[in-house]
């Protein structure tokens, strides 16, 4: 049977960055003239006042202290509060396609290999800046990649997802090299007038290469022991923006047409589904969290990850089992566990066992369980 090997992977950080007392600086702001503007109603309890945020609220609700995101003027101007990203023209590469191939020469040179080695790009990530045509086939011409490409939508699991897609071409001979890159510009979808959320995503761009076992040396890369996906639907992660809101203007602008969550609900029920999928996905492969040395887990909240490894693991994890990234990158969707095996990976010894999980919208969780080669 051929088997997979991750060989190489890459990451793309845009240079700007806002921290907790810029973001909530600019967000007090919109709220005291939210509430002057409209004092009267609030006066005759016809409106709830908004409630300011604080940088404390942040980092103890989320472990978030400051994001990477694309543009940091828009965001932080009071009488806007979204990124100020110009629309490219149709000869333009996008902006997606810019952050990819970024990621992705950087995974192709820590692989040691080229854009002619590879077969396949999948583009696996939250959202896309166009249905069609695909990013993914953008991408696969700026890199100069003779194959296929596709584009893959799973939300914050998009990654992992696209990772088992990227295993299966490479198990059943369809491919022997397969880039998964997920460009993740959440800025983009995140309402920044909401004081639950406005704080919690950041953008970035990760690459990982996936090849047959025969064309990666011994002691390079992480063999890929096994994959394993899980889907549920529930409405309390969500996002309406899409291209039929033009054939119903009353909903235009609507809350949630941006990323809206019920986030007690999502910490309450996904939690125990994102262990059980851990436990039960090392169990099929006969072995135990005692066997596990590195968890790499989706940043989307501290304390959601803590309970997470602590229910793996049966105690607390410590940071060196449980990398955290969140605290400088923010959430950063499909990215996330990515970007943490990416960055915590290097100490590892041949033979130590990992497992890359995320999870999000869908409710949608993906495992991928990984060994030092």
């Amino acid at each position: 049977m051929i088997k997979a090997v991750i060989s190489g992977t890459g990451l793309y950080t845009p240079p700007a960055y806002i921290d907790n007392e810029e973001l909530v600086e600019a967000f007090n702001v919109y709220v005291q003239r939210h509430n002057e503007t409209h004092a009267d109603e609030i006066a005759r309890g016809e409106r709830e006042p908004l409630q300011p945020s604080a940088p404390e609220f942040i980092e103890k609700a989320s472990g978030i202290k400051r994001r990477h995101v694309i543009d940091r003027e828009g965001i932080l101007d009071p009488d806007r509060l979204c990124p100020y990203i110009p629309e490219r023209s149709n000869d333009e590469p996008s902006v997606q396609c810019d952050m990819s191939v970024a990621a992705a020469k950087e995974a192709l040179e820590q692989a040691g290999r080229s854009a002619a080695d590879v077969d396949a790009v999948i583009v696996a990530c939250s959202n896309m800046q166009r249905p069609y045509p695909a990013i993914s086939i953008e991408v696969q011409e700026a890199l100069g990649i003779d194959g296929f490409a596709y584009d893959m939508n799973v939300a914050c699991s998009s990654a992992t997802f696209g990772l088992q897609a990227a295993v299966n071409s490479i198990e059943n001979g369809s491919a022997d090299a397969v880039l998964v890159i997920s460009p993740e510009i959440c800025s983009g979808h995140l309402n920044f007038r909401d004081r639950d959320s406005h704080f919690i995503f950041g953008d970035a761009c990760t690459a990982i290469l996936v090849e047959r076992e025969d064309r990666v040396g011994a002691n390079q890369g992480f063999d890929v022991l096994g994959t394993r996906l899980k889907t549920k639907f529930s409405n309390n992660i969500r996002n309406n923006f899409g291209f039929l809101n033009r054939a119903d203007e009353k909903g235009v602008g609507q809350p949630d047409k941006l990323f809206i969550q019920q986030g007690r609900k999502v910490f309450k029920e996904v939690s125990p589904m994102v262990a059980e999928t851990i436990q039960g996905h090392l169990s099929a492969l006969e072995l135990s969290a005692e066997d596990l040395r590195r968890m790499w887990l989706h940043q989307a909240n501290l304390n959601m990850n803590q309970l997470i490894s602590k229910r793996v693991l049966g105690r607390d994890a410590t940071e060196e089992e449980a990398p955290v990234i969140l605290d400088e990158y923010a959430n950063t969707s499909s990215a996330g566990s990515i970007i943490a095996f990416h960055l915590h990976r290097d100490d590892l010894a041949s033979g130590d066992l990992g497992v890359i999980c995320s999870f999000g919208a869908g409710y949608s969780i993906g495992s991928v369980v990984v060994r030092k080669r």
